[in-house]
């Protein structure tokens, strides 16, 4: 036999030296292991065998140990050697002492060598597997930055800087996020799954946990725990709202999040793809709450209904807009926030005739477009009707022939009353 398979197997050896995610006395159990199988298959036992791993170096050893027994007692050639024999190594072996001789690996045999190198290296890359799944699987909610490797259709690949596969989803990715190969992206472990023992280490950039580490790593009080995150609703790319409450009283909590002109949520903002982020005081006060959920709007009155988790809310004709927010979405993470139903109403003045809500017009009015009016703080007839036609056309998006059929209608409702 060469020693072309020798050396293959020391080859081999070495690439497991470099592997630094896993355990030094784990790697070399491992493979003592291998070794001592492959031994007690050539010899019948492994019990008389050394066997001298050294992963620093790449390279083992491998002793055999033999009693010295008289020329014709010998019975077990594997656990015995002749007096002749012995002293051929050293003139001084007597008879009951026991020699020491190195084992060469080719004296194995080809297919036993080959059998060894496939099983050393399923083990290394079981051990691997199990090391990757064990390590992410402790780090599930975690902030990690790797680089990107990989740009699929449907999700792309990321290796750490062990050379472990992550993987980031494009339902978990930021609508607006842009990457190229070689950038470093930052993210939340979100998941570890592990499938016939092959772990998937899956990452999101959209959970509100991502946006919670953010707060954690870039404001110190909160870090510190002096300022704690109690609520978080978020819509990503889009915007989110934070909610935080302060044990110390000499501690604004608002304040120190976002800091002299933003400062310190900026960098939160820039990572996020500048979705804008409202933070505001915590309370146990549910009307008080819902009142700093939906700023910037300034609320006339709140009823609540705690049962079913649902609240009106009446604010003058100027503030509906700002509460509804740009295609709906600071009402939505108010609700988001706050785990309650929040329907918005105008509130009229003692000198208004009496108005009419839109969605009384269901049976004349498609929902989508009442939704779609709703949306941009009418919600009622007379707020639809003091709006100019093409500033209609214009904040709605509606074709023409639509708001001019719901502006008869509600006109000839008014026309019938009077």
């Amino acid at each position: 036999m060469s020693k072309k398979e020798t050396v293959n197997l020391i080859d081999t050896f070495s690439e497991f030296k470099e592997l630094k995610n896993i355990d030094r006395s784990t790697l070399i159990s491992v493979m003592e292991e291998s070794f001592r199988n492959i031994i007690a298959k050539n010899y019948g036992t492994d019990k008389n065998f050394d066997v001298i791993i050294n992963p620093d170096k790449g390279d083992f050893e491998i002793y055999r140990n033999r009693t010295v027994v008289a020329d014709d007692e010998i019975n077990d050639p594997n656990l015995e050697i002749s007096l002749s024999e012995a002293q051929k190594i050293d003139e001084d072996y007597q008879i009951g002492e026991e020699v020491t001789d190195t084992v060469d690996i080719s004296a194995f045999g080809r297919r036993a060598i080959l059998t060894l190198r496939q099983t050393l290296q399923s083990k290394i890359l079981e051990l691997q597997k199990d090391n990757v799944y064990t390590k992410y699987s402790k780090m599930v909610g975690q902030i990690v930055t790797a680089e990107l490797y990989q740009i699929w259709k449907k999700e792309m690949l990321l290796m750490d800087e062990e050379g472990n596969e992550l993987y980031l989803p494009k339902s978990e990715q930021i609508p607006t996020d842009f990457y190229r190969k070689g950038d470093m992206v930052k993210a939340v472990v979100a998941m570890v799954e592990n499938k016939n023992n092959n772990p998937r280490v899956i990452l999101s950039r959209i959970s509100p946990v991502f946006l919670e580490r953010l707060f954690e790593n870039e404001i110190p009080e909160i870090h510190d725990g002096l300022i704690t995150i109690k609520k978080i609703a978020r819509i990503p790319g889009e915007r989110a709202k934070v909610a935080v409450e302060s044990y110390d009283d000499r501690i604004d909590p608002v304040g120190a999040c976002v800091g002299m002109k933003g400062s310190r949520i900026h960098g939160i903002v820039r990572e996020l793809r500048n979705e804008n982020i409202d933070v505001i005081n915590y309370t146990n006060n549910i009307s008080l709450f819902i009142s700093r959920a939906l700023s910037p709007a300034k609320i006339s009155s709140i009823r609540i209904n705690e049962v079913e988790k649902k609240a009106e809310i009446y604010l003058k004709p100027e503030e509906v807009s700002q509460a509804i927010g740009k295609g709906g979405l600071n009402i939505k993470l108010a609700s988001m926030l706050t785990g309650y139903t929040l329907d918005v109403f105008r509130e009229l003045d003692e000198t208004e005739t009496e108005d009419i809500y839109l969605d009384e017009f269901n049976d004349e009015i498609d929902q989508w477009v009442i939704d779609t009016l709703k949306s941009i703080g009418c919600d009622t007839a007379k707020n639809v009707l003091a709006i100019p036609r093409e500033d209609l056309i214009r904040r709605t998006d509606l074709e023409e022939e639509t708001i001019d059929e719901v502006l008869n209608i509600l006109r000839s409702e008014f026309e019938d009353e009077n």
